[in-house]
C-alpha cells in the first residue's frame, strides 16, 4: 500500500467566523489534499468531493456506528440514545431504514401533495400581504412547522420546541464549545418533549408516527425501536428543510435570473431546491469512524480514528462542478452530498423537496422580484449552514 505524508492544518472548522464564513477553510482543505489532518481535534479532513462520496458509500470501512458527530461512541457515551438510522450500521440499520423509506417514500408522499400545496398557497398570500417580511420566520420556518408535523401526527402544543431540539442536536456533533453551551441549559426540557411525543398515544392517527406503530405491531421493527424511530423524524426532518428552504430563497433573492427562469419553468422547482442543497449545503459537515486501518487518498487513517467529512466543500468542489460556486438552473446537481449519499443518504429527502417544490411554486406564480431588503444574518450551529433573517421585499406578478 503506498502511502503519502498527510498535510496537518491547524485550523478549526467550528470557529463562529469560520461557521459564518466556510468558504475560504474549505478551499484550503480541498488544495492542501485529498486527506488533510486537523492537528486541533486529532481527526482526519475531507473535502473534495471523490474522497467524500468514496467514504459515504463505503459504509463498511467508515462507520456511521460510532457516532457521527466528534464523539467517539467507542469510548464516549452519547448524550442520548444513538439514532437508529443516523447513528448505526447493518445489521441495525436495516429494519427502522426500511419501515421509514416506505412511509416516507415518492409513492406514500403523493396523498399529501394537494394538500400541501394548498397550504403553500393560503401561506404564500398571507405573507404577501406585506411587501417586506423575514423569509426565514414567514417562509422556511412557517412552513415546515406548519405540514410536517400535521404529517407525523403531533399535536399542536409544544411544536415550538422543535427547532431548538433539532437545533442543539446538530451543534452536539461538534465540539462542546459555546454554541454547545448555550443549548445546554434546556436540553433536559427539549429532550424530555420530544421522547414524549414518541409515544403510540401521542400520535394520531393515519400519520409518519403512527404508521411507524404499526410497523413494529406487524413485526418489522421491535415495539422498543419504534419510538427512537419516531425521534429521528423530530430530530432532523424540520431543520434540515427548514435551513434548505433558507438556501434557495437567498439563492433566488441574489440571482434574479434565476428566479426568472423558474418563473419561466415552474417545473424546476425541484432542480432549484436540489442546487440550492449543493450550493449552500444546509449540512455541512459529518463525520465518520474508521473501523479498521483504512485507506483513502492515499492517505492510512488508523482504526478508530474519526474522519470529518466536509459535504459543502465536496459540493464545490471544482474537480467535480463547472463553476461550483454559480447557482445555476441549467446545471444537473443530482449528485451533491447534501443529503449524504449511499446506504445512510437522507431518508427525508423526497419530504424536503415535497415542501421545497410547493413553496416555490406558489412564490412564483405570484412573485416576479424578490430581493434583499436589508443585510441577511447568519445562524451558527456546528453542524447546519443557516440564516437567522432575512429581510426580503417583493414584487408581485
Amino acid at each position: 500500500m503506498t502511502t503519502v505524508t498527510v498535510p496537518s492544518l491547524d485550523a478549526d472548522p467550528f470557529a463562529a467566523e469560520v461557521l459564518r464564513d466556510p468558504l475560504p477553510l474549505q478551499a484550503a482543505l480541498r488544495d492542501a489534499g485529498p486527506v488533510v489532518h486537523l492537528s486541533r481535534y486529532g481527526v482526519y479532513a475531507l473535502a473534495r468531493y471523490e474522497q467524500v462520496h468514496a467514504a459515504l458509500t463505503d459504509w463498511q470501512s467508515f462507520q456511521s456506528g460510532a457516532g457521527v458527530g466528534l464523539a467517539n461512541f467507542r469510548y464516549e457515551e452519547p448524550w442520548r440514545p444513538p439514532s437508529l438510522l443516523l447513528e448505526a450500521d447493518p445489521p441495525r440499520h436495516d429494519a427502522p431504514r426500511a419501515v421509514l423509506a416506505g412511509i416516507l417514500g415518492p409513492r406514500a408522499l403523493r396523498r399529501l401533495r394537494d394538500a400541501w400545496f394548498a397550504d403553500a398557497e393560503e401561506l404564500v398570500d398571507r405573507v404577501l400581504a406585506q411587501r417586506s417580511f423575514d423569509a426565514v420566520t414567514a417562509l422556511a420556518q412557517a412552513f415546515p412547522l406548519r405540514v410536517f408535523p400535521d404529517a407525523v401526527g403531533l399535536p399542536k402544543e409544544g411544536r415550538e420546541n422543535l427547532l431548538p431540539y433539532g437545533d442543539h442536536a446538530f451543534n452536539a456533533f461538534g465540539p462542546h464549545n459555546d454554541l454547545v453551551a448555550k443549548g445546554a441549559p434546556r436540553v433536559g426540557e427539549l429532550s424530555g418533549w420530544v421522547n414524549a411525543q414518541c409515544a403510540r398515544e401521542r400520535l394520531s392517527p393515519g400519520g409518519f408516527g403512527a404508521r411507524i406503530w404499526e410497523a413494529a405491531d406487524r413485526g418489522d421493527i421491535t415495539h422498543e425501536q419504534a419510538p427512537l424511530v419516531v425521534r429521528s423524524l423530530l430530530t432532523a426532518g424540520v431543520d434540515t428543510t427548514v435551513h434548505g428552504l433558507g438556501a434557495v430563497l437567498y439563492a433566488f433573492a441574489t440571482h434574479p435570473d434565476q428566479w426568472d427562469r423558474l418563473r419561466a419553468d415552474p417545473g424546476l422547482a425541484r432542480v432549484a431546491f436540489d442546487e440550492a442543497v449543493r450550493w449552500e449545503s444546509p449540512v455541512q459537515t459529518f463525520f465518520r469512524t474508521a473501523t479498521g486501518d483504512t485507506e483513502i487518498g492515499g492517505t492510512v487513517v488508523p482504526d478508530g480514528r474519526k474522519i470529518l467529512m466536509f459535504l459543502g466543500a465536496a459540493n464545490r468542489d471544482p474537480r467535480r462542478w463547472a463553476e461550483p460556486g454559480a447557482f445555476d438552473l441549467g446545471r444537473d446537481p443530482s449528485a451533491h452530498v447534501g443529503f449524504g449519499m449511499g446506504l445512510h443518504q437522507c431518508v427525508g429527502q423526497h419530504v424536503a423537496r415535497l415542501e421545497a417544490e410547493a413553496v416555490l411554486t406558489a412564490l412564483a406564480a405570484r412573485v416576479e422580484r424578490i430581493e434583499l431588503d436589508g443585510p441577511p444574518v447568519r445562524h451558527l450551529n456546528n453542524t447546519l449552514r443557516a440564516w437567522e433573517s432575512m429581510p426580503v421585499r417583493v414584487a408581485s406578478a
